[in-house]
């Protein structure tokens, strides 16, 4: 009896794992084997993704760093161009990606499930579209190559964790008119 009831315990166990294994997927990697390698896998437990900065010349995405939680990962990439900062809302996700590439990414495009597309970049190139597996998921967190620019991107997707921190700018320190913040 006792034999039966483990068997059925380990099975769902298992059962388990295995659906929560499927929440997360891997789009990529979009661009070419050149450059340096680079993961933010770490990161992602920082807390969600929460902004973006992307450098871009007249052809090219230059570099690349995502802030998870409050923390900026490092800054990948060269400095030619102008670069660009984007804030996710408070809540917001990035759910789809899309972009261009050469040698070089060229385009990058993040679809929030707030309805916004954060753009960077101008060209043409090798178009690439990317989604999660699962429904839930959004991009937990970036790898790639990079040198003098990006030259490949790869998404990986997850649900966020129940116990993700929390993604809202720290309060301000000055004092309202009863001294209370």
């Amino acid at each position: 009896m006792w034999t039966f009831m483990l068997l059925g315990l380990l099975c769902a166990s298992a059962s388990a794992s295995a659906i929560q294994a499927r929440s997360s997927s891997y789009s990529g990697e979009y661009g070419s084997g050149r450059g340096e390698p680079f993961s933010h896998a770490a990161l992602q437990l920082q807390g969600p993704i929460t902004a973006i900065r992307v450098r871009v010349d007249s052809f090219n995405i230059a570099g690349l760093q995502v802030r998870y939680g409050q923390v900026w990962s490092d800054y990948v990439g060269g400095n030619l161009g102008d670069l660009e900062e984007i804030f996710l809302h408070p809540g917001e996700s990035v759910i789809q990606v899309s972009g261009s590439y050469g040698n070089y990414l060229k385009t990058l495009n993040f679809y929030t499930d707030y309805g916004r597309i954060l753009s960077f970049g101008k060209g043409t190139g090798v178009i690439f579209y990317a989604v999660p597996l699962d429904l839930d998921a959004v991009l937990r967190f970036i790898s790639g190559r990079a040198g003098l620019f990006v030259n490949a991107i790869g998404l990986h997707w997850d649900t966020i964790p129940e116990t993700a921190p929390a993604t809202a700018e720290p309060a301000s320190s000055v004092a309202g008119p009863r001294g209370g913040v």
